[in-house]
């Protein structure tokens, strides 16, 4: 009897226990139970797998700001290119325009350069500027040679007064064309080369442009007559509206007026060669 009471209250006893486990409780304390023990590890993955994705941020950022630099470096240098393009176009345009006055200074027409020639409005201004930037104060003896030397000038052309025109000639014993008589009477008293032909000592840049109202004695007279080049025919002026010219084939050196009807149509400028700065 007593065996059997204690098998009834050991299998009392297992059923309230199969009963007890299979409650929501019991889970929910067996759940909870179970978070917990996994809790301090969870915490520490976490722990260990923040600094990797700071880490990774880091590096993205680096690679960020890395990329940002080249862009920069790459643009800064592109402007640069494109600056020093402008540079170099620039400067090949200076070379360009110095190469091409300079070829025009030594070339008018195809022909040697004289003297200093201009090549330009702004060189016939500086020429100009150069000779009549004001009274020019001179030593009684360095006076003297300068009006020595326009006078023997004036001496050497009226002695040719009456002899044959002659193309090409630049000799007493022969004649003279237009431009051989001044090329005669200049050659050995100025400190430049003269050039030979009309045209030439037109250009001659050390003979500084004359006003037709602010002739002088010995200043030369230019005129284009067949259209050649810029001047075709020179003289000499001699002071009060003359001038001394070779004029053409079958007539003599002779003087003119400038103030016929025929020199004003063809006048087209004077230039002074024989100044104090140009004399020997």
């Amino acid at each position: 009897m007593r065996l059997l009471i204690t098998l009834f209250v050991l299998l009392f006893a297992q059923l309230f226990s199969y009963s007890a486990s299979a409650s929501p409780q019991h889970n929910k304390a067996v759940t909870d139970q179970r978070k917990s023990h996994a809790a301090p590890g969870a915490v520490a993955d976490k722990k260990k797998r923040k600094p990797v994705n700071s880490k990774k941020e880091k590096v993205v950022a680096h690679t960020k700001e890395k990329s940002k630099r080249t862009k920069a470096t790459s643009i800064s240098e592109k402007s640069q290119t494109a600056r020093n393009t402008v540079k170099k176009k620039n400067a090949t345009s200076r070379n360009a325009i110095k190469t091409a006055g300079n070829r025009s200074s030594k070339h008018q027409h195809g022909k040697k350069a004289y003297g200093t020639q201009r090549g330009g409005k702004k060189l016939r201004s500086a020429a100009l500027a150069q000779n009549n930037s004001g009274p020019i104060h001179l030593s009684p003896q360095h006076k003297k040679r300068y009006q020595h030397a326009k006078q023997t000038a004036m001496n050497k052309l009226m002695g040719q007064i009456g002899k044959p025109y002659r193309w090409g000639g630049n000799s007493p014993h022969t004649g003279f064309d237009c431009s051989g008589l001044v090329y005669y009477a200049y050659q050995d008293l100025v400190n430049i080369k003269m050039p030979r032909t009309a045209n030439e000592m037109y250009h001659l840049r050390d003979a500084a442009p004359v006003k037709k109202g602010e002739l002088e004695r010995g200043d030369l007279v230019f005129f284009r007559i067949h259209s050649r080049g810029a001047a075709d025919h020179v003289g000499v002026y001699l002071g009060d509206g003359k001038f001394i010219q070779s004029p053409r084939t079958g007539e003599e050196i002779r003087i003119s007026s400038l103030g016929d009807d025929y020199w004003q149509g063809h006048y087209i400028g004077a230039r002074r060669v024989i100044t104090p700065k140009t004399i020997r």
